[in-house]
């Protein structure tokens, strides 16, 4: 509970002086316990480890009580780049912009000092730098990796729109 990072199972493990296995059971035990007896917090697997979290529903009462305001969320435009850097990371903030059409540099500082995204190096000599979310990303939305992420393809356009946009776009105005 006093942690401030998810705890790995190993590392459980090796401070317990236990079995891996048996420390991912009694995690997965413990976790299922809590939400059955809908306690107002949850065990959670998240950016490669185990930590305890609010429960959903208590997180308002938690929030006015640690000092959290409604100013921690995030608004639309940095919800969308932020949504742009996690399915095509590493990005930068050119290829960004061009996906959502608009000037991002004010959002990607933003979620740089939020600890969401962080810098990943340059797109070659002379490129642009490139950003890629963080662990405090993963743990926000609660997935142990990128591959947790929803896929994408149900919410994108299916070919016959894709290809009427395409002829829209060659035929012009």
């Amino acid at each position: 509970m006093v942690v401030d990072a998810p705890v790995s199972v190993d590392d459980l493990a090796e401070g317990l002086e236990v079995p891996a296995d048996a420390v991912r059971g009694a995690l997965e035990a413990l976790a299922s316990s809590y939400r059955a007896e809908q306690r107002g917090f949850e065990l959670r697997a998240a950016a490669g480890g185990w930590r305890i979290w609010s429960h959903p529903d208590a997180a308002p009462l938690v929030a006015r009580f640690t000092g959290e305001a409604a100013s921690a969320r995030l608004s639309k435009a940095a919800l969308e780049t932020l949504a742009i850097i996690a399915y095509t990371q590493p990005v930068t903030r050119a290829r960004v912009a061009a996906v959502r059409g608009v000037d991002v540099d004010s959002v990607v500082r933003t979620l740089l000092t939020r600890g969401l995204v962080t810098e990943a190096g340059r797109e070659g000599p002379g490129g642009g730098i490139l950003y890629r979310t963080t662990t405090a990303f993963l743990e926000k939305i609660g997935v142990d990796s990128l591959e947790d992420l929803p896929p994408l393809a149900p919410h994108l356009p299916d070919d016959t729109e894709i290809d009427a946009l395409l002829d829209a776009l060659d035929d012009g105005p």
